[in-house]
């Protein structure tokens, strides 16, 4: 029996190794699948050398944009069962109506520099700014009265009528001279809407109500005062000595002003309401004192015929002095009536404005709008007569004072 050399050189004692088939790919196929792998690879490596897109490997999403085919206007839209028609439709942008948007400087107080501020045409700017659209003419104004200013219409003299005679309240002036009068001043109104008109529903006609500036409309409040026969006066934020950590508000006068920029904050105020006879000062130690900025104020409220009340909360006010040099109506504070806001105390200043009015002949009380103020002062009120006092409008008060 012949063995092949393999058979020979196996080792004895062993089986003969078996030799393990290879399952092989054709030739053929190996390349082809080489050749697609390379090709994939070549095109991927040169596609991220090459490419210069700079939001390249960032999340994209692509939308179908259908833009509609113009067409005559007169042109209706296909639409019949089974088709959708979507219509884009734009529209111009209006054009501000006149009056609508204002462009407005405003002036900085600690600084003078100027700024340009668009005021309307929306919603109202926060207080902070102090902005808005002028307000309407009030009913039962004189227009006459008025002219404009770049903030809206301000009070003016015309055909020898002065807003300060005009827009006085009704009072019996000749009953008044013979006899003690009192007259009292509520400020601070305007802002808070429930405390003004219960000042102004609460009290008597003969009580004076002085209107801040500042609120949405302190206008149709002022308009609702009339209505129910109160005069009004307006009351012009000026600089306390601790300013600007106690800040009246926007638009304020101060004295690091030139008289150009308080002349323009005051023309502000103006056209905020109408209808009131005169000006009152709303807080204001430090400028009502300093002469170079009081004296053009007052010159300027005296152009316009209107009257000043100082409400007497700075001793060393020059308002009286400035008033006289102009022959301007003019009224002082006597007594501030709701310092100390109990019923107690506001019985007691009470008093005292009525003691006050016997020995003068004249007293002028302030007071702010405080639930229990207008109370005790209302309850006074009723049996004031009764006692031989007369309770005037603060216009009669001051033609009184300047009489005697």
């Amino acid at each position: 029996m012949t063995e092949t050399a393999d058979d020979l050189s196996a080792p004895l004692g062993q089986d003969k190794p078996r030799r393990k088939r290879r399952l092989r790919l054709p030739f053929t196929a190996m390349q082809l699948l080489a050749a697609v792998l390379g090709l994939f690879l070549a095109t991927f490596a040169g596609f991220a050398i090459f490419n210069k897109d700079p939001l390249g490997g960032e999340p994209m999403s692509r939308l179908a944009i259908n833009e509609p085919k113009p067409t005559d206007k007169d042109d209706k839209p296909a639409s019949g069962p089974g088709k959708e028609t979507q219509q884009e439709t734009k529209e111009a942008p209006k054009p501000a109506a006149p009056g609508e948007q204002k462009t407005i400087t405003m002036i900085d107080g600690s600084t003078g520099a100027r700024r340009d501020v668009v005021i309307g045409g929306g919603d109202t700017a926060d207080k902070g700014e102090a902005a808005s659209a002028p307000p309407s003419v009030m009913a039962g104004i004189n227009p006459k009265l008025l002219e404009k200013s770049r903030y809206g219409m301000i009070p003016v003299v015309a055909d020898g009528l002065k807003p300060f005679n005009v827009y006085a309240a009704d009072a019996d002036r000749a009953k008044a001279a013979k006899m003690p009068v009192v007259a009292i001043v509520i400020g601070g109104l305007g802002v808070g809407a429930a405390k003004t008109v219960d000042a102004i529903m609460k009290l008597p006609p003969a009580v004076t109500l002085a209107f801040t500036p500042y609120g949405t409309d302190p206008g149709k409040l002022a308009e609702r005062a009339r209505a129910q026969r109160h005069e009004i006066f307006l009351q012009i934020p000026m600089e306390p000595y601790d300013f600007p950590d106690n800040d009246p508000g926007p638009q304020t006068l101060l004295t690091s002003l030139s008289p150009d920029q308080n002349m323009d904050r005051l023309h502000w105020h103006l056209s905020r309401m109408q209808g009131y006879a005169g000006l009152t000062n709303f807080m204001g130690a430090r400028f009502i004192a300093t002469e170079p900025a009081m004296q053009p104020i007052i010159r300027e409220a005296s152009k316009r015929g209107l009257g000043f009340f100082d409400d007497g909360s700075s001793p060393r006010s020059i308002a009286p002095q400035a008033a006289a040099n102009q022959a301007m109506p003019f009224g002082k504070g006597d007594i501030a009536i709701d310092v100390v806001p109990t019923p107690t105390e506001i019985d007691r200043a009470l008093n005292k404005l009525e003691s006050t009015a016997r020995e003068r002949g004249v007293a002028v009380g302030t007071a702010s709008a405080l639930p229990v103020s207008i109370e005790r002062i209302s309850a006074w009120t009723k049996t004031l007569a009764d006692r031989g006092i007369l309770l005037v409008p603060l216009t009669t008060a001051m033609l009184k004072s300047k009489s005697s």
